[in-house]
């Protein structure tokens, strides 16, 4: 398939929604974006995201450029075989969603769906800070906190499609609450954890609904000593977490993205620390953590992933036992 066929990207999360058009070389060729807007629930965001969809269908078509598939991005848990999502925490209201069958059935098109840890793995093996690795963690670090792996080269989905759900870990038995579970990962690295552990380690000066990720960063940047210290238990909790992935997986690369880009070394220093204190050293000698080379884009070129993958990876009919020789 040549790579300037096209595809049409959505990359839903918690806190945005952008529909691209993009190809199979990664390379995006429009884009609108809206706000998710998740506390309404579904029905009112899908009717915005087909809107969206619209806009940039017509827009391809009249530029003669009509997309072939349909290629989503979102966050679990969820089936990426089926389509079905299933109540992800930053997604209220979104239970038990055929999205793919409602997707395909609405445009008519191939429409392939993948959980966004996964996504953000492939954009970044394919496009970005992975190229050649052969075992990658991704991990989000968006509105939520969630994972996405490569190992030996391929996507590894786990026995029901739940591998890479790294945000339920309980990390402490006390602290902020996210993911239905208090002290879990998602609860002191996600964007909206890390506003909670503000107001859990500073009740008298902060609010969840009165500080943003940006703001901390800036104001710890500017050297507020109370901002400093949010960021660096960030850090702490997340090395402490990367290390339980080190351990076990022995990966070569770990790839962040989203708020990692924005938050560089306030909380990669002090996670890189901890994650030097807590794995073995020869797995930390072995890994390198980086935030993810793809930047702004990478929501956009992941969320083409599913669709590209889907044409690298064919999937193959099984025999029969009856058929086996």
């Amino acid at each position: 398939m040549p790579t300037a066929t096209f595809i049409m990207g959505l990359d839903i999360g918690g806190t945005k929604t952008a529909v691209v058009l993009g190809d199979y070389g990664g390379r995006i060729h429009d884009r609108v974006v809206f706000a998710t807007n998740p506390r309404r629930g579904f029905e009112p965001t899908f009717a915005e995201l087909c809107r969206n969809i619209d806009t940039i269908r017509t827009r391809a078509e009249t530029q003669g450029r009509p997309p072939c598939c349909i290629s989503t991005s979102i966050g679990g848990p969820m089936d990426p075989e089926s389509g079905v999502i299933y109540s992800p925490p930053n997604l209220p209201g979104w239970d038990n969603i055929p999205l793919k069958n409602m997707l395909a059935e609405r445009y008519g098109l191939p429409t392939h769906i993948e959980h966004d840890g996964t996504a953000g793995a492939l954009a970044e093996w394919r496009f970005g800070a992975a190229r050649r690795a052969r075992n990658i963690i991704f991990l989000t670090m968006g509105t939520g906190f969630g994972g996405g792996l490569i190992l030996n080269g391929q996507p590894y989905h786990g026995t029901s499609n739940l591998a890479g759900e790294v945000g339920h870990l309980r990390l402490a038995e006390t602290g902020p609450t996210a993911y239905g579970k208090a002290g879990s990962w998602e609860a002191f690295c996600s964007g909206t954890g890390i506003v909670r552990l503000a107001a859990h380690l500073f009740p008298n000066r902060w609010r969840e609904n009165e500080i943003s990720v940006r703001e901390l960063a800036t104001l710890a940047t500017d050297g507020d000593a109370d901002a400093g210290k949010v960021l660096t238990e960030v850090g702490r909790y997340l090395g402490r977490g990367l290390a339980v992935l080190v351990d076990i997986l022995n990966p070569e690369i770990i790839v962040i993205g989203s708020l990692a880009i924005h938050l560089g070394n306030l909380v990669l220093a002090p996670a890189q620390e901890e994650l030097e204190k807590e794995a073995l050293p020869g797995a930390v000698a072995a890994c390198r953590v980086v935030p993810a080379a793809l930047g702004e884009h990478l929501g956009d070129v992941a969320s083409l992933c599913a669709a590209i993958a889907a044409r690298d990876n064919p999937p193959r009919r099984e025999a029969h036992p009856t058929e086996a020789t």
